[in-house]
């Protein structure tokens, strides 16, 4: 495989065409607000966001198309939609749970803006000296800057591009839509019309064992979610990284539970909020949905914060084994600081002026202390915390664009990220004396916040530099085009949080607000003694033995931390392309490429040879079910928040998503190697 130092980009890099143009400035700000406000009302109520670097391509393309935009300047358009989109997940997964300790009696529009602003700033800028040590020193696939360069490319294109919809290969552009179509179709008739559920789960109980001279039942869970845009990134990342991931999973939901559930006993629901989610777990069934909703409950107790310490120390490690490429981005850093001469680099590997990104993250440190300050009155603690977010946010958003490249944006952990700092914000808080009071509470959820921003942002900007790697974008146009995101999103996103928390209540069945809770109870947790510190250490000891045997760790930690329904359909991914790969081995004897990468088959026009053909088929296919299923999504979310009530079914069937999840899967088996099969059939007549 050719080094990505060599890499010849879409545009090549002497090529100078149009890119951080004003209009490409202002319709990323534009979909900055727009994407972060959608992502902001998706995350508080149903706990998750979608990456907005595929949608935000898509949006950048149809806003750019009748000003004559080029492939470039789209690409600026959606650093600005991943920017908002980002931000919005670092916002919701802290900020909220000031009302829910207790520190704020409602959403402070100017702290929640500071902290936005200042979070994701600092994100931006430590991506800058890691850039190289994570997108060009490494292999991380980086699946959504594979998938959203795969999308510019044909889609966009340039003046050189062979005829519209279609390379000099053959590859059609018409895969790309196929893909899109099937999974914004799936997704609409998932979660605005619903008419199927979106995930399927069951228990089976394998009858009663003694405990301690009780009697408790042995139960075993299973579930998986029907999602098109998962089984796509299990395509990407491939069979070995998506089994990692899958063990991860079968660790924490089929060994590590079912223990659990046998020693304490199944919790039960017992508030209103809790019997409605067991009735939607059991589909209307509230005796399956209540088994369902305690081995979630358990999950949520124990299990994540074993996949949180396994996060925490791999995080850390894989920190130390890029140590040699970190320190040399950070050697050439101080090399620019200090006035030194660096060799002239070419357009596509020129970033941000190391010494003025290094003088601005020292600034930084002055507005975090100022607010520490104001919100605690603790000034010197305050002082001490502020460096330590500083630095830390370096720690934390090297951890997170480092699962991004390994998983995507959108099935990157942040809220573990931001777990692992608020445990170990809270036990240096602590050390400082400040414990059980609502004051130390919000001291601690606003460091994290600050991190927490900026270690979102990071996977974002990772992916985004990624694809600009690949179509030949300048990454210091790209990072100055983040920062404008940053500044469009932050004033809104704290008046949409705001106007939400009026509308609904934080906390309230119709805002549950999952990770924000998340955080509030480790904060009362460690300051007011509550932790369950064991089920951290046995997570941190679990990641020191898989590094000993020489296994990665970060992709077991996530399978862990994850719910099992989505650790299910990325192993499914995983599972088609390991039958593509046999069936281009059987063909061509070998499925590897030797002298040509994914990266290179994602843009490649002209000249593809059949093997390749069908990985760039394959990834155009699983690109279409990533950006149908993650548009929709928005679509989705501003529907909700419009009011717009679609919904067939109050209980939606679960088969027929099953089902249609199969036929997509089997699809995406079949279309890129139908030529080996209808080839075949030739030979046997």
């Amino acid at each position: 495989m050719s080094s990505r130092e060599d890499f010849k980009s879409f545009i090549p890099s002497k090529k100078i065409i149009p890119e951080l143009t004003i209009k490409a400035v202002l319709v990323g700000a534009l979909l900055a607000i727009v994407l972060g406000s959608a992502n902001a009302y998706l995350g508080l109520y149903a706990g998750l966001t979608v990456s907005a670097a595929i949608p935000g391509a898509v949006m950048a393309f149809a806003l750019l198309k009748p000003f004559k935009g080029t492939i470039l300047e789209v690409n600026i358009g959606m650093m600005g939609a991943a920017a908002g989109e980002a931000l919005a997940a670092g916002v919701i997964f802290t900020i909220p749970a000031m009302v829910l300790l207790g520190t704020w009696s409602e959403i402070h529009y100017f702290e929640t803006t500071i902290v936005a602003f200042l979070g994701g700033i600092l994100g931006v800028l430590w991506m800058v000296p890691l850039r190289r040590a994570l997108i060009i020193k490494t292999d991380l696939p980086f699946p959504e800057g594979v998938a959203v360069a795969a999308v510019l490319t044909t889609t966009v294109g340039d003046e050189s591009s062979t005829k519209e919809g279609e390379s000099g290969s053959g590859v059609s552009s018409i895969w790309l839509m196929t893909g899109v179509l099937l999974a914004a179709l799936f997704k609409f008739g998932q979660v605005a019309l619903q008419t199927f559920s979106g995930a399927i789960h069951g228990i089976i109980d394998i009858g009663k064992f003694s405990i301690g001279g009780r009697e408790e039942s042995g139960v075993f869970y299973g579930g998986i979610a029907s999602s098109p845009a998962l089984l796509g990134v299990g395509w990407i990342i491939g069979p070995r990284i998506a089994s990692f991931v899958f063990v991860g999973g079968l660790l924490g939901w089929v060994i590590l539970a079912p223990l659990i559930a046998l020693a304490t006993g199944l919790p039960t629901p017992g508030t209103e909020s809790q019997i409605k989610d067991a009735l939607a777990f059991g589909a209307g069934n509230f005796e399956a949905g209540s088994l369902i909703w305690g081995f979630y409950n358990i999950w949520g107790d124990f299990i994540r914060y074993v996949g949180v310490g396994a996060m925490v120390v791999g995080g850390l490690y894989t920190i130390f084994k890029l140590r040699t490429n970190l320190s040399q981005g950070l050697r050439e850093a101080i090399v620019g600081i200090t006035g030194g001469q660096v060799a002239a680099k070419k357009r596509t590997d020129q970033d941000m002026n190391f010494k003025f990104v290094f003088l601005l993250i020292g600034a930084l440190t002055i507005p975090v202390f100022i607010l520490y300050g104001w919100v605690s009155s603790q000034w010197v603690v305050s002082g001490i915390m502020a460096v330590f977010a500083i630095l830390f946010a370096f720690i934390a958003s090297a951890i997170a664009g480092y699962m991004a490249g390994l998983l995507g944006s959108s099935n990157n952990p942040i809220s573990g990220v931001t777990v692992s700092v608020l445990l170990i914000t809270s036990l240096i808080l602590l050390g400082f004396g400040l414990s059980g009071n609502v004051g130390a509470y919000g001291v601690a959820i606003l460091i994290a916040a600050v991190i927490c921003c900026a270690a979102a942002i990071s996977g974002d900007v990772l992916q985004s530099l990624t694809c600009g790697q690949m179509i030949g974008a300048t990454p210091k146009n790209q990072q100055i085009a983040e920062m404008i995101g940053v500044l469009a999103a932050a004033p809104v996103l704290a008046l949409v949080v705001s106007a939400l928390d009026q509308a609904y209540h934080i906390g309230s069945t119709n805002l549950p607000a999952p990770q924000a809770f998340l955080m509030a109870g480790i904060v009362k947790g460690v300051l007011g003694g509550e932790m369950v510190w064991p089920f951290v250490l046995a997570g941190a000891v679990l990641a020191f033995v898989l590094i000993l045997i020489d296994l990665p760790v970060l992709p077991v930690a996530i399978g862990i931390y994850l719910p099992f329904t989505l650790v299910v359909p990325i192993f499914g991914g995983g599972i088609v392309r390991h039958i593509t790969n046999k069936f281009i081995t059987r063909k061509y004897g070998s499925a590897e490429e030797e002298q040509i990468s994914e990266w290179e088959l994602a843009i490649k026009q002209t000249d593809v040879k059949p093997k390749e053909k069908i990985i760039r088929t394959g990834l155009l296919l699983t690109a279409g079910l990533i950006a149908g299923e993650a548009l929709m999504g928005v679509v989705v979310a501003f529907l909700i928040i419009g009011g717009i009530n679609l919904a067939i079914f109050e209980y939606p069937p679960i088969w027929p998503g099953l089902l249609l999840w199969i036929f997509i899967a089997v699809l995406l088996a079949y279309i890129p190697l139908r030529e080996i099969f209808a080839n075949d059939e030739q030979e046997k007549k």
